[in-house]
């Protein structure tokens, strides 16, 4: 008869987070995986890894989701195939577990007590008692506040306000500025000064012509 494993995992940076889990030892590293991340509200599905340490937290053998190579060219062994009874050597044996390789969840695994006997009425594994509320393991990024109007969207704004609300400022036709910079004003007057010199030519060139008339007829 398989004897039942109680664990207590503790988050590495949330000393007062932790759950404690039942489990039975002939169950596989897998199963261990997957309900503490159900029990902190992780996913799953990213790759993880057991390391077999020692009372200094020592990483020692690797367990993990997927096969991985260490430095020293070593494999570790899949979780899928490894039962926690085969890797108990001590009573209180520790295990350094990490989540999501990108994320870098550390977790501190203890074993706290053996129960000889398995209770036919639990389902196994199962989280017993859990203290603490897990953090988030994707940071929440809050949307910006100032949002730049698309196309259409200073169109929806006025029919929303009405035309009345809307000042729009108008044009002063009362001066018209030409490619120099002249006002209107000064081109009306530039306009009645010529018209009085035309006049005033028009006058001479008559009266030089009345002379010319008089002496011919002299």
């Amino acid at each position: 008869m398989p004897t039942v494993y109680r664990f207590r995992v503790t988050f590495e940076d949330y000393d007062e987070t932790y759950r404690d889990i039942a489990i039975k030892s002939t169950q596989t590293f897998e199963d261990l995986h997957h309900i503490i991340q159900s029990s902190i509200g992780f996913d799953a599905s990213k790759p993880a890894s057991f390391y077999m340490s020692n009372d200094n937290w020592i990483k020692g053998d690797e367990i993990s989701t997927e096969i991985r190579v260490n430095k020293q060219g070593e494999k570790s062994v899949l979780m899928k195939d490894s039962r926690l009874c085969d890797f108990m050597a001590d009573p209180h044996q520790k295990i350094y577990y990490i989540s999501d390789y990108d994320a870098k969840w550390t977790f501190f695994i203890e074993l706290f007590k053996l129960l000889p006997k398995d209770d036919i009425s639990s389902s196994y594994p199962a989280c017993i008692k859990s203290s603490g509320e897990a953090p988030r393991q994707y940071a929440v990024i809050p949307q910006p506040k100032n949002i730049i109007a698309e196309e259409g969207e200073l169109n929806k704004l006025f029919d929303i306000l009405g035309a009345d609300d809307i000042e729009v400022e108008e044009e002063d036709d009362s001066i018209i500025e030409t490619e120099e910079g002249v006002d209107a004003d000064e081109i009306a007057g530039m306009e009645e000064e010529g018209e009085d010199d035309a006049e005033e030519g028009d006058e001479e060139e008559m009266s030089m012509s009345d002379d010319d008339d008089q002496s011919d007829e002299d």
